[in-house]
């Protein structure tokens, strides 16, 4: 009875083996490199798959997905003879799983170390300011070997980033104080600029203040010229109309008199003797024709027969 336990536990292990020698699992986004008697095989993808045991071999499993490697910082030597340390990070994916394992060891190794390599001899050809304004450059350049270097591992570079590159403390502080100078210097001129602004403001402004006042007592003049003018007409027109209201009236006076039966004396004398109420008016002037000038020598004498009469 326990030899046969020992037998069936025996036979349940070999069962569990073989099956996991047998069927492999292999999970999305990754694959596994089959060798065959120590020869590659084929691939495993996603999903089940049958293998022979002992026969069948899984060398190693390649992530699909983008990776990315960070490479060490590096101090290099610029054009200037200044050092400087960069700090990169790679990413990259793996599309030839049977490739990045016969192809090289490490390929993620292999990719640093040339990464640095060609750093080093980007940067020997640039200036120090160069290379802190050229990021870019330096990314490209890294990237374009790269790819040259890794189509035959079977790992294509999707990107490089050079994340910080720093200078000597000595040259950055330097670097600070011509910043802060450079910063200082735009705010005198800004202040200044604002300054000149300012005044350009106002004296437009004191400007335009002058010209709207001399428009205004121009315009003030003009009207007190024209209501000055408008009152002379109407007093003109209102003189005019009482002298010819009185003339009318004095018109009227002499023919009622006419048709009282007073002779052409008498209607001469009050003639004139209403041209002279008229004319002691200021802005009144009488103008008396020359052949009347003959009947004013006798104007006493009507007057006197006048005051007989009356």
């Amino acid at each position: 009875m326990g030899a046969s336990l020992v037998i069936t536990i025996i036979i349940l292990v070999i069962v569990v083996v073989f099956i996991s020698l047998t069927i492999k699992i292999v999970p999305q986004q990754r694959v596994g490199v089959v060798e065959r008697l120590g020869k590659f095989h084929r691939l495993l993808t996603p999903g089940l798959n049958i293998l022979i045991p002992i026969i069948d071999h899984v060398r190693v499993y390649h992530d699909l997905r983008i990776q990315q490697a960070n490479v060490p910082p590096q101090t290099v030597i610029t054009k200037d003879n200044v050092q400087v340390q960069i700090d990169t990070i790679i990413f990259y994916q793996v599309v030839g799983p049977d490739q990045a394992t016969y192809g090289i060891s490490d390929y993620v190794y292999g990719v640093r170390n040339i990464s640095t390599a060609t750093m080093r001899q980007i940067i020997g050809k640039m200036e120090l300011d160069e290379t802190l304004s050229g990021r870019e450059k330096i990314s490209m350049e890294i990237r374009v070997a790269l790819d040259e270097a890794t189509e035959k591992w079977g790992v294509r570079i999707e990107r490089v980033e050079v994340i910080d590159i720093q200078p000597p403390k000595d040259i950055q502080d330097a670097m600070d104080k011509q910043m802060k100078a450079e910063r200082s210097k735009r705010a005198i001129v800004l202040e200044a600029e604002a300054a000149k602004q300012d005044m350009i403001l106002r004296a437009e402004g004191d400007k335009q203040s002058k010209i709207l006042k001399a428009e205004g007592d121009k315009e003030a003049r003009i009207r007190e010229a024209e209501g000055l003018g408008q009152a002379q007409e109407l007093e003109a027109i209102g003189q005019a109309k009482a002298i010819l209201s009185v003339a009318q009236a004095e018109k009227n006076r002499i023919e009622l008199l006419r048709e009282a039966g007073l002779d052409e004396n008498v209607l001469a004398y009050r003639s004139f003797e209403a041209l002279t109420e008229i004319s002691k008016g200021p802005a009144n002037k009488v103008f008396i024709p020359s052949n009347a000038v003959e009947i004013l020598g006798s104007l006493g004498a009507i007057g006197e027969i006048f005051k007989a009469k009356k």
